[in-house]
């Protein structure tokens, strides 16, 4: 082999004929022997059986040389003219083939060198000479040889049609020579090299990339236009599988240098943080890992934390999903997955707590003493759903603060004033961007523990929009049935709040969805007597505003005396609040004079109370004997407590229309409208004539104007200062009522008995009459607060007025003027 033919090997060799699946690197030539002299081609040529591969005439390729029969054929050829017959097998697993395994056309072939390898196999260059079939098998023994026919090529015309196929032919072969990673680029130098049109089909057509049948039926087809078409067919096909091979590889490459880059950049930061002393993220997922193990949760709230820990696992650091899913895991392990504070069953030191903190509110802490005796005698119970109603400042929300320490658990407080988004309560998805878990999650991992007080301050003041109704959301949460499995959107798993105490707070109910009202117990706490108001002042106020004022005990008293007075001339509330602000002026002042070195007594006196506090009292409606008929004294309730109202009413000449004045609503109005009609009905009963009501106005009016008014309760009250008007009989001295009333005469009770009953003693009544149906609220108020009341009750309205109305008159009864009157006029006009 010459030195040009050693320099161009395509492909290293895989194989022989006597290996499975071999693959032969032809060898660049520019000898076209197929139209050559064929003088030197016996009629018989000794056959070697190729596998896998079709040898063409002009090329050269190595073989292997392992089958005993080839490898004497191969050595016996050697040494003769060196011309073999070259037939590839139709079944490469055939060892030792017959004639019928064989294909009838094959390559006579030289063999041009033969080669001892180091293993001991020997291999064989051979170049192929000319096409031939074989006619008949004439020997097999030592190896197969047969006669052979030699077939003619069919020479092609020159024509600018067969310039152009070989052109197109060559371009084709030359753009895969260029898109081959497997192919040297020395291929192109060698096509370019090759001017014989047979030899370059003939070259091409060994190296295709095509099966051994599709070889075969190149090698038999005669005319070389036909050929060349058939090359170029292969061809197309083999440049376009290259071509989407490339693309792929190319984007696969991109993507696989993008993932290298940030693989070492990882690599480089990872490396980093363990010099300096930090955690990588594979080390603060194993944490993570080995936290979650600790936790006390259930098998699906595991199995939800370890799937989200794979998924951070094989997530790049860099995604903003990373940080996301992080901070989910973080919050599932922060939150306590049944983990409970231990409850405070000592019932005793229970009503210490409460009673240190808090003055009265009896029905409260009654409740509480009363669920901790059952969940210590039960171990395990739900927890109430408490909501304490009642007016501002009488320490409903710091009541919750006081449960709390009184049964030993952690305490939580969220507000609801002005709630409007469903999400603060459930969360949001934690797709979304900048997600949340809702305020109750958030506020079960602050307080670490999932049996916490908690406090739904202002439940009535929740509003609602677009974004969804927060108190249907409240719904679940406050319904023991479902809270045991609570789903927050961001968490989204079920989470058990049946063990918390919910405590919800109010000023008033009617704004409170019904069917949230329904799940949980209403306590009432009504507003606070003086007495109590003194107490609360003495043991917690001043104390208190000692305290955040840095006074010392011998240095600021106020006495009991100069705290009630405090309480009625400067504060008007049925809470503490204001009173507590007017103490937090008067240690101010303290604080000043403390720090000024000035004389003063430690017990602060009225004058310096009023000096102090200036002149912006209140003035307390106080009870006034009144002379005139008419006048009669009524009990309200407002949100800062109870007042005493006056009635006042009076009669002008007219047609018997009523007035109404003091600006009253529709019910106070329907109430007056009722005791007249009430009164017509029974003018009898009080000797009056009921021509009376058709000469006279009646003109009814409630003092301070400016407030508004309504409710049913000053029913009774109406129609006794009409009693008195038409009768003109005084009301008994000292006598306030209060009841609603029917066309029927029937006194039907009223709320906020407490605070009525104390606004006046307050204002110095003696007589209170009620509708016998609130006796029951007068028996809840403690005796102390009630010495010196006496309470008359009622069914029906002319005890009312049996009891009211004094037998002695005011003056002269109108219906005696009114008839003499008429009787003049009748006098004169017969």
């Amino acid at each position: 082999m010459n030195d040009k033919n050693d320099e161009t090997w395509w492909k290293i060799q895989l194989g022989g004929p006597d290996i499975k699946n071999a693959e032969f690197i032809p060898l660049v030539t520019d000898e076209d022997s197929e139209n050559g002299p064929q003088d030197e081609i016996p009629n018989e040529l000794p056959i070697l059986p190729l596998r896998n591969t079709v040898l063409f005439p002009g090329v050269i390729i190595p073989i292997s040389v392992g089958r005993n029969k080839s490898v004497k054929l191969i050595k016996a050829a050697n040494k003769g003219n060196k011309l073999i017959g070259v037939v590839s097998q139709r079944d490469p697993e055939i060892e030792d083939p017959h004639p019928d395994d064989l294909y009838r056309i094959g390559t006579v072939a030289r063999i041009v060198k033969m080669v001892r390898m180091p293993d001991g196999s020997t291999t064989a260059i051979i170049q192929g000479k000319h096409r031939f079939e074989w006619q008949r098998i004439t020997a097999s023994e030592p190896y197969l040889k047969a006669e052979i026919n030699l077939l003619k090529g069919v020479k092609a015309t020159a024509s600018e049609k067969l310039d152009e196929l070989i052109g197109n032919v060559r371009a084709m072969a030359e753009r895969i020579v260029e898109l081959s990673p497997n192919i040297p680029t020395e291929a192109n130098i060698a096509l370019k090299s090759i001017d014989s049109p047979n030899f370059l089909v003939n070259f091409i057509s060994s190296n295709l990339n095509i099966g051994l049948e599709d070889k075969q039926g190149l090698l038999e087809i005669a005319e070389l236009t036909k050929r060349a078409e058939m090359v170029l067919e292969y061809l197309v096909k083999e440049l376009q599988m290259l071509e989407v091979k490339n693309q792929i590889h190319s984007k696969v490459r991109t993507d696989i240098d993008k993932q290298q880059r940030e693989y070492f950049l990882h690599q480089q930061i990872r490396a980093i943080q363990e010099e300096l002393g930090q955690d990588n993220p594979d080390m603060e997922i194993e944490q993570l890992r080995m936290r979650g193990d600790k936790k006390k949760w259930d098998d699906a709230t595991a199995k939800a934390f370890n799937k989200e820990l794979d998924k951070l696992q094989r997530m790049n650091p860099s995604l903003p999903d990373y940080s996301v899913g992080l901070n989910y895991v973080e919050l599932l392990l922060d939150l306590p997955w049944n983990e409970y504070s231990k409850d405070n069953f000592d019932l005793d030191k229970a009503r210490k707590v409460l009673d240190a903190d808090h003055f009265g509110m009896e029905k409260v802490k009654k409740r509480i003493l009363e669920y901790l005796a059952v969940l210590k005698l039960k171990g395990d119970m739900k927890s109430p759903i408490l909501c304490l109603y009642g007016p501002p400042g009488v320490g409903k929300t710091s009541l919750g603060k006081s449960i709390a320490k009184a049964v030993g658990r952690k305490y939580v407080r969220m507000s609801l004033g002005g709630l409007h988004d469903e999400a603060e309560l459930r969360g949001h998805r934690k797709t979304y961007i900048g997600a949340m878990p809702g305020r109750i999650i958030q506020s079960l991992k602050k307080a670490n523990t999932s049996n916490p007080v908690f406090v739904l301050d202002e439940i009535d003041k929740i509003g609602n929009s677009f974004r969804g109704d927060p108190s249907s959301a409240l719904l679940e949460i406050l319904d023991p049935e479902q809270n045991n499995a609570f789903h927050d959107n961001y968490v989204d798993l079920d989470y058990d709040l049946s063990k918390i105490m919910f405590i919800a707070t109010a000023n008033r109910l009617d704004t409170v969805q019904p069917a949230l009202l329904d799940r949980m117990e209403i306590i009432e706490i009504n507003g606070y007597t003086q007495e109590e108001k003194v107490e609360i002042a003495k043991k917690f106020l001043i104390p208190k505003q000692r305290k955040a004022h840095g006074l010392k005990a011998g240095n600021f008293k106020l006495s009991d005396s100069v705290i009630s007075r405090i309480i009625d001339e400067y504060t008007r509330e049925s809470g503490v609040r204001g009173l507590e602000k007017r103490i937090a002026s008067l240690a101010r002042a303290r604080a000043k004079q403390v720090v000024n070195e000035e004389k003063f007594s430690p017990a602060m006196n009225l004058e310096e109370v009023f000096k102090t506090l200036g002149s912006n009292r209140i003035e307390k409606e106080l009870y006034q004997d009144s002379e005139v008929a008419g006048v009669v004294t009524g009990l309200a309730w407002t949100s800062v407590g109870g007042e005493i109202l006056y009635v006042e009413s009076t009669l002008t000449r007219g047609k018997g229309k009523l007035t109404l004045t003091g600006q009253l609503g529709d019910v106070m109005k329907e109430s007056a409208l009722t005791a007249s009609t009430f009164l017509k009905a029974h003018c009898d009963y009080l000797d009056l004539d009921y021509r009376l009501f058709d000469q006279y106005d009646i003109h009814i009016h409630f003092p301070a104007g400016a407030v508004p008014k309504d409710g049913p309760s000053a029913g009774i009250t109406i129609l006794t200062s009409l009693a008195s008007l038409f009768t003109q009989r005084r009301v008994r001295s000292n006598l306030a009522m209060t009841g609603e009333i029917t066309l029927r005469g029937k006194v039907l009770p009223v709320g906020g008995i407490k605070e009525k009953i104390l606004a006046a003693k307050r204002a110095g009544v003696t007589h209170i009459i009620l509708s016998e149906v609130n006796k029951k609220d007068v028996e809840d108020i403690e005796p102390h607060y009630i010495e010196g009341l006496s309470f008359h009750y009622v069914k029906n309205m002319l005890e009312v007025l049996d009891l009211a109305l004094l037998e002695e008159k005011v003056k002269k009864p109108l219906k005696l003027e009114v008839l003499s009157n008429r009787e003049t006029e009748m006098s004169d006009f017969a």
